[in-house]
């Protein structure tokens, strides 16, 4: 797939979920299309269905109705190990909780999303230094996720998304338990990653600065999604 060619491409997405009799609607006929290489900003209140579209997105949970194409592939007709292959071959997660092993090293860490894909313990070490090297901790490597600050942490949470070579980065407010400053670090370092490597970035964040700073900014609530202009200004170049 070239750069600007549809990755995803929703049309008319609901989501509902059932609480005793009742189905609690979370998104409404949701339309959407980002290209490959785009970078994306969801923005919104707390339960206007961010993280439930981010859901959809990553293959952890399937609409009730609508039709949603991953790289070309109709996510309706794949069955659960094929939506779990693809999750792992195309997707890159990152949590703003980094979700890390204490007990496994950096390296080691990274080196797991590899591991899954059945790689040799010696191959995917390969890989996971090239990705830690790329994040400038290829001095830390060794350490256990204890021993690292948030920022640290964060990535190495950001090198794991990419060992596998993915197509899409989903981040669920990766900056939301950092300071200012190094917020702006992992931002960049994210930014960086989708201009150079053209991988697309969508992310989930309440920090209307940094949503700024991406291609994109789409707005949901209640259940619904708009796109709201940038105003670009100090953050240009």
């Amino acid at each position: 797939m070239q750069p600007g060619q549809s990755l995803i491409a929703m049309e008319d997405i609901c989501q509902s979920y059932r609480m005793g009799e009742q189905h609690l609607p979370v998104l409404d006929n949701i339309t959407l299309t980002i290209r490959r290489g785009e970078s994306c900003a969801i923005v919104g209140t707390s339960g206007s269905g961010k993280s439930t579209l981010l859901n959809i997105l990553g293959l952890l949970d399937q609409p009730t109705s609508g039709r949603f194409l991953l790289d070309g592939r109709d996510m309706a007709s794949a069955t659960q190990n094929e939506r779990a292959d693809l999750r792992n071959r195309l997707i890159g997660f990152v949590f703003q909780s980094f979700n890390l092993l204490p007990r496994l090293s950096a390296l080691d860490n990274v080196a797991l999303p590899l591991l899954y894909r059945g790689h040799s313990r010696h191959q995917a070490r390969q890989h996971a230094h090239r990705q830690i090297d790329r994040v400038g901790l290829a001095d830390r490597m060794a350490h256990l996720p204890a021993d690292l600050s948030g920022g640290q942490r964060q990535r190495v949470a950001i090198a794991r998304a990419l060992v596998g070579e993915p197509a899409l980065i989903l981040a669920d407010e990766p900056t939301g338990n950092l300071d200012g400053d190094t917020a702006q670090d992992i931002m960049n370092l994210l930014l960086e990653l989708n201009r150079t490597q053209a991988v697309t970035l969508v992310m989930v964040t309440h920090d209307g600065d940094l949503a700024q700073r991406l291609d994109r900014r789409l707005h949901v609530q209640g259940g619904r999604i708009t796109e709201c202009p940038l105003q670009r200004n100090s953050f240009d170049g």
